[in-house]
């Protein structure tokens, strides 16, 4: 008890000391509602590090988003996608706050957004007003929250950033009050042997271990016994009060004999490195499992600088006769901190599960780049696509190409082309590049069609395809028909769908204005807002073109009436 005391403290010490780093008394809340959290900084998502929190709004749309200080509006970003309608503001004390998934944005910067939207008839813009053009003061009303690009459900996703790296950092440094008294859990433990002739429990493969909890709380692995060189993989998420969600740890410790092998945490990490995450985790095992295993061991080619401490890259070299007690401390940044005790045994032993070294008739050199012909489709992988050198699984079927499968990760796009040739002109204007998905239904990649071939750049392994989309998007009105009053509306919204390539471009007018549709992917909704004021005219010819990835287009018209 008086050894878990000292932890604690010490722990809490170490929390506290890097907190003070961060200013705890100068921003705000960006809500006024009490923070509960549905994503925290730095979990794990695919391909990427989360590089903020995420709000829960109590599943509503609209609630005012607050500047937490004194700042300027440096950048503005309305997208279909990612971060939907984002929110910068540059603070004079070096942070940049982000805020996204916006419904609308406030007074002032609402008109400012819609004017650029009009002189460049597009919904999507992006735009970085000058210094100083657009001021807001703590507590001002910069937004509404809401759930566009991205997001999954109504939230704001936050950001505070380094103004002059542009590092993103934990939020929760900051001095915000987020209840949190539950010490992160265990879901799975690894052990990875990682020499040639290294064995746990007679494996050379990855092995799951067994663990049982204790009467103080911690957790106790069955004894392991191992030769080689060796490393630790775990399975863990944090809960928070007043939310049932599974989040993201905060820091993760492994010492052996008393000695630190290997530290790291979420304080901040660049994005540069973030697709990194794929060599923290073992990504072969996600791409089985869906489970995110987190190496407490740094791989050669993981680049990532959330290490805050590192002895032999964490691998642990087991030699007969010797005795090792490791142990995991995995912490939230409220100091709730989890201790998995692993002790091993050195022990020579014979094989019963080996390795299943896989070959094939391709071989890629990571650090090279490597081109192959497979007879109609080509692949060009640039230098360091892959983390790693190994067998690549290439096949060329009568219309398809097989590039390995997802169970490698890619880090760069590499680049397939396919020859159309067989295909008539009229037919080829219509067709694309489809990755197939593992039911074989096609989904578009961007396609670039030059020099009579297609060609497409991806970071996504698997089959691939041409495919050809002969049929029109569908334009429906959703609020309203035809010939009908709508003095008493606040908005005109119609449904847009495309079933095979998807939506590529659309536009609309009014009585041959051309007037801003909100388009929302994710319910195939575009809504225009009357309060626009574009025309004042009681009879009103609506006019939406809407066309897809390959060319085809529909237009819709249709006449209402508004006084």
């Amino acid at each position: 008890m008086r050894c878990n005391f000292f932890l604690a403290f010490f722990l809490i010490t170490i929390l506290v000391s890097a907190q003070k780093k961060y200013p705890q008394d100068t921003f705000r809340s960006p809500l006024d509602i009490p923070l509960v959290l549905a994503g925290t900084f730095g979990e794990l998502r695919s391909n990427h590090f989360h590089s903020g929190m995420d709000i829960k709004t109590q599943q509503r749309e609209g609630l005012p988003v607050y500047a937490i200080g004194d700042g300027t509006v440096t950048r503005i970003k309305v997208s279909h996608w990612g971060y939907g309608k984002a929110l910068y503001i540059a603070h004079p004390n070096g942070y940049t706050s982000v805020y996204a998934h916006l419904k609308k944005f406030g007074p002032g910067i609402e008109e400012y957004v819609k004017k650029v939207q009009y002189e460049k008839q597009s919904y999507e813009v992006e735009m970085f007003p000058d210094y100083g053009e657009l001021k807001v003061a703590k507590g001002d009303i910069i937004a509404y929250s809401g759930n566009t690009g991205g997001s999954a459900g109504p939230h704001l996703h936050f950001e505070i950033r380094n103004s002059v790296n542009g590092k993103p950092t934990n939020p929760l440094l900051y001095g915000y009050d987020v209840r949190d008294a539950t010490d992160p859990s265990i879901l799975e433990l690894f052990g990875y042997p990682l020499s040639d002739d290294a064995l746990i429990n007679q494996s050379a493969k990855k092995i799951q271990l067994n663990y049982t909890r204790q009467a103080d709380g911690s957790y106790l692995a069955d004894k392991v016994s191992a030769i080689g060189t060796i490393g630790f993989g775990v399975n863990s998420f944090d809960r928070l009060d007043m939310a049932a969600n599974k989040n993201g740890v905060y820091a993760i410790k492994q010492i052996v004999n008393g000695r630190v092998y290997s530290e790291f945490d979420f304080d901040s990490f660049s994005f540069g490195e973030t697709r990194y995450i794929n060599t923290l985790i073992d990504y072969a095992h996600f791409y089985d499992h869906r489970e995110r295993i987190q190496k407490c061991f740094k791989e050669p080619y993981n680049h990532l600088s959330i290490y805050k401490s590192l002895y032999n890259d964490g691998k642990i070299n087991v030699e007969e006769g010797m005795s090792y007690n490791v142990e995991l401390l995995i912490s939230d940044l409220a100091g709730n901190t989890t201790k998995l005790i692993i002790p091993i045994e050195g022990k020579k032993q014979e094989v019963k599960i080996a390795k299943q070294d896989k070959t094939t008739d391709h071989f890629v050199i990571a650090n090279k780049p490597n081109n192959f012909d497979l007879g109609g489709a080509k692949v060009f992988f640039p230098a360091n696509t892959f983390y790693e050198d190994f067998f690549i699984n290439l096949e060329k079927g009568s219309d398809t190409v097989t590039i390995h499968d997802n169970s490698v990760a890619a880090h760069r796009n590499f680049t397939i082309s396919f020859d159309p040739s067989k295909y008539s002109p009229e037919e080829r204007k219509q067709m694309f590049i489809a990755h197939l998905d593992s039911k074989m239904r096609p989904s578009y990649s961007k396609t670039y069609k030059r020099d009579g071939s297609f060609t497409t750049r991806t970071r996504t392994l698997g089959t691939y395809t041409l495919v050809r989309d002969s049929i029109a998007p569908t334009v429906k009105p959703k609020n309203f028909k035809e010939k009908q009053w709508l003095s008493n509306y606040n908005y005109l919204s119609l449904t847009i769908a495309d079933d095979l390539s998807g939506i590529d471009t659309y536009s609309a007018t009014l009585n041959g204005k051309w007037i801003l549709m909100e388009y929302e992917p994710k319910t195939n909704t575009i809504t225009y807002n009357f309060e626009d004021n574009i025309i004042n005219d009681t009879e009103c010819d609506l006019k939406v073109t809407v066309t897809d990835n390959v060319g085809n287009s529909t237009t819709f018209t249709c006449k209402f009436f508004r006084k």
